[in-house]
């Protein structure tokens, strides 16, 4: 696993602790957690204006549930 340092201010460090703290959890697995949980925020919602765009312009394939259903024997 690689490490990596931060620079951060005492008194956020200081909240970062105490929020650890809080949830039992170390502060490393908190700004990992944090960051990833914003990753996937931002992806999709990029996905889904992605979705919009589509809908709009028209060029959005969709497919009936009953066939996808079928596709993948549920």
């Amino acid at each position: 696993m690689a490490t990596t340092s931060l620079r951060i201010p005492e008194e956020e460090l200081n909240i970062l602790k105490d929020y650890a703290r809080i949830h039992n959890a170390s502060l490393s697995s908190i700004i990992r957690n944090t960051m990833m949980e914003r990753i996937e925020n931002e992806y999709d919602m990029k996905m889904f204006a992605e979705y919009e765009t589509q809908k709009e312009n028209g060029s959005l394939k969709t497919r009936p549930i009953d066939k996808i259903w079928k596709e993948f024997d549920l």
